[in-house]
């Protein structure tokens, strides 16, 4: 029979439509409802007399009562119609806000098997009996509900025999010592009465005389004292949770009858303990090789791990932190195959760990082994078996003098602590969530390479150690002026892009004679380049794009014959292009876009035979394209590279470059980086046609040439240009057929020739069949 809200005074459902919900009713618990961004209630509408139908609310297919009320995160206040609704099995309220008394009126659902009130901090009870009238409930969550004037609590709970859940988390319970003159909930199986600030014995709680207990939560209930005998006979036990703001004692020998024992959590809360004892019990215990998590962290436990520890084969967390363990790691500790965390930081422990102790331990997330004496001793081409790992903690365990190359295998690091670790001559941290700024006193560190790429880090940069030659600090948060010196004279690479750093370039940077590569791309520097007159003749690499530095063309670079990569793109440098451009026969990528250059294209600019990227774009730059493009030899396919020590920068740079080619801006950088061959001449303001010698290009991948001048016809020989993925000639005053030579390009993705003067047919081939 289909359910529906009728008029039928005597049907449940009716009871919903008139006295719950629909109608006053329905109206009345909408203005009890603070608000629904959700929509939740849209459904309720007063027309539709189908309760059933609403969202949250389930009825029966045969009565037609409403069984099933999920109102959860709805904000507003307890509406007391709900005490209508005595079919009712399922109630969940939780997280709404609720303010007020918890309505005693909730008993009246006496067939209720399922109650979520949790998470209404402002709702408070002084009374639970009305508990009592809920024979039929296994299900009972009040966490956060302030209880802390019931004092009933236990002795309510206690008369429901059918409970099998009870949550009483932060509920500011006063105590958990009543005397109940027998325990009536034998079917409970689950008790959480966490967060709760008890503050009296251990052994005069009821609730270990709960033997069906499979879940026991007691963290941060602040009990002290002897953990009673009656600990053992609590034989059903999965989960047992004493941790942190307890202060008690445990002999071991009350875990050995825990057979179905899966995780034990101590942290915090033991006052006293051998580890040797308790590992020893628990591999006692029926269930030693059924426990997934051991935490007995942050307490006063002395001894040594002992070898028994690889038995626990089931093993997922193990947290010994923070106590005062001695000895060494026993090579066992691989046997744990399954651990996803291991945590033996800040104890007294001591010796060499190998890659025998990690050799098994292929799940790792978590390690850490700070602060005790160890040293890590693997060799220089091991490769961890943990490439998951996502945090390493090794401060103060001795890894130097080299970096341990072997981190830098772990593609999923998040967070990492070397510090302290005898690291002498290469540190890198890069790639992690490291936040706040660099440590102080860094300049009497002997490093000589410092990376720590993709971080957080802020503030400003204050002195580095003195024989640093490698630096990077790209892509953070640093911000204010650059300081006005390293105090690093033997800087050779200085990789500081995708930063806040503002004001002017520091004139120190001309004195760094050993510089090879200085990147300041994406800051907010400003001003003129210093002049470096005679400094830089060893510079290989200049990057400031996507500042906002201004001046002439820097005349300081006619001296840097080594240069092998300019980008001066994003910038408001002005001016003419120098002719000595040409003189630059290094240089395999040129970028200027998106400045206010202004004059001819030098034509010594085709002197340029290395050339692999010329981005000229976005400038107010006139006359004639240079006819001798076919000296562009790198270009063409026939020149010679020797890159030398610029291929290691476009290897590694963090930096990109900026391509717009098959109508939308690409960056490329490292290993693709000499893979685009490009020359983009768009928006500026050329005359002319196309020189005959641009045909010779046969690797180049990118022209663009839209947006200028540009007239006369489009070359017969375009099609030589075999490598050609993308052409733009758009937004120009070209005339004339499209050259049939076109349909030879087998590689051509994008083809814009947009807004000119072409007429003819467009040809066909293969390829532009698919354009």
């Amino acid at each position: 029979m289909h359910a529906h809200c009728s008029n039928d005074p005597t049907s449940q459902t009716a009871s919903l439509a008139r006295a719950a919900y629909p109608t006053r009713g329905r109206r009345s618990f909408r203005r009890a409802v603070a608000s629904d961004p959700a929509g939740r209630l849209a459904s309720w509408r007063e027309e539709d007399h189908d309760c059933c139908c609403w969202r949250g609310v389930r009825c029966s297919n045969v009565t037609g009562h409403v069984l099933e009320l999920r109102l959860r995160a709805l904000p507003g206040v307890v509406p007391p119609q709900l005490s209508n609704l005595s079919n009712l099995e399922y109630l969940d309220i939780s997280k709404i806000g609720f303010d007020g008394v918890l309505p005693p009126q909730l008993g009246n659902l006496s067939k209720l098997q399922y109650l979520d009130i949790s998470g209404n901090d402002r709702m408070n009870s002084s009374d639970m009996s009305w508990v009592e009238q809920l024979q039929w409930l296994g299900y009972l969550d009040l966490g956060k509900v302030d209880l802390s004037k019931a004092s009933n609590w236990a002795h309510a709970v206690n008369m429901v025999p059918s409970l099998r859940v009870l949550v009483l988390s932060d509920c500011k319970l006063a105590c958990a010592n009543q005397s109940l003159p027998y325990v009536n909930v034998t079917k409970l199986e689950s008790l959480d009465l966490s967060a709760n600030i008890f503050n009296h014995t251990a052994a005069s709680c009821w609730v270990w005389n709960l033997t069906s207990l499979e879940y026991l939560n007691l963290r941060f209930s602040t009990l002290l004292g002897q953990v009673p005998d009656a600990l053992a006979g609590m034989s059903s036990l999965q989960i047992l949770d004493f941790s942190v703001r307890n202060s008690v004692m445990m002999l071991p020998c009350l875990l050995r009858s825990l057979c179905d024992l899966e995780i034990l959590n101590l942290e915090g809360s033991l006052s006293s303990g051998n580890m040797t004892e308790l590992i020893e019990s628990l591999q006692m215990n029926c269930s030693y090789q059924k426990i997934q998590e051991l935490n007995l962290a942050g307490n006063f436990i002395n001894g040594t791990i002992p070898t028994g520890i690889g038995r626990f084969v089931s093993l997922v967390t193990l947290e010994l932190h923070d106590n005062k363990l001695t000895g060494l790691v026993p090579l066992e500790i691989s046997m744990l195959t399954k651990l996803t965390v291991m945590n033996l930081g800040s104890n007294n422990l001591h010796g060499v760990i190998t890659e025998e102790h990690f050799a098994g331990l292929r799940n790792l997330r978590m390690i850490g082994l700070s602060y005790n004496q160890l040293e890590i001793a693997v060799g220089p081409e091991w490769l961890p078996p943990f490439i998951r790992l996502e945090d390493a903690y090794f401060a103060s365990c001795h890894m130097g003098p080299l970096f341990p190359f072997w981190l830098k295998h772990l593609l999923d690091i998040d967070r990492i602590n070397i510090s302290s670790a005898g690291i002498a001559t290469l540190l890198d941290m890069s790639n992690n969530s490291i936040h706040g700024g660099l440590p102080k006193n860094m300049e009497i560190m002997s490093l000589k390479g410092l990376f720590s790429a993709s971080n957080q880090l802020t503030g400003p940069i204050n002195l580095l150690p003195k024989n640093l030659t490698r630096l990077d600090l790209s892509n953070n948060s640093f911000s204010g002026p650059l300081p006005s010196n390293f105090g690093t004279p033997n800087l050779r690479w200085v990789h500081l892009p995708s930063n806040s750093f503002s004001s002017h370039i520091p004139d120190f940077i001309c004195e760094l004679q050993e510089l090879r590569i200085l990147d300041l791309a994406s800051n907010l520097l400003e001003g003129e380049f210093p002049q470096c007159s005679g400094t830089m003749s060893q510079r290989s690499a200049l990057i400031l794009s996507k500042n906002n530095l201004s001046g002439m063309f820097p005349s300081f670079l006619q001296d840097c014959t080594q240069l092998g990569l300019l980008d001066l793109s994003g910038n408001k440098f002005t001016g003419r292009l120098p002719i000595w451009i040409g003189d630059l026969m290094e240089l395999q990528y040129l970028s200027l876009s998106n400045n206010l250059f202004y004059g001819n294209i030098p034509f010594t600019i085709t002197n340029l035979g290395k050339l692999h990227d010329l981005n000229l774009a976005g400038n107010s730059l006139s006359g004639a394209i240079p006819c001798r493009l076919s000296n562009l030899t790198a270009m063409a396919g026939y020149g010679k590279h020797d890159g030398g020590e610029q291929d290691w920068y476009f290897d590694t740079s963090p930096s990109m470059l900026s391509v717009l080619t098959k109508g939308q801006e690409l960056h490329y950088g490292g290993f693709a980086l000499p893979s685009m061959v490009s020359i983009d001449l768009s928006s500026n303001h050329l005359i002319g046609g196309i020189p005959e010698g641009l045909s010779s290009l046969e690797l180049l991948k990118n022209l663009n040439l839209s947006r200028n001048y540009l007239n006369g016809k489009i070359p017969d020989k375009i099609g030589s240009m075999r490598s050609l993925e993308s052409l733009d000639l758009s937004s120009n005053k070209f005339s004339g057929e499209i050259p049939q030579s076109l349909s030879n390009l087998s590689y051509l993705s994008y083809l814009n020739l947009s807004y000119n003067n072409l007429s003819g047919r467009i040809p066909s081939g293969s390829q532009l069949d698919t354009l």
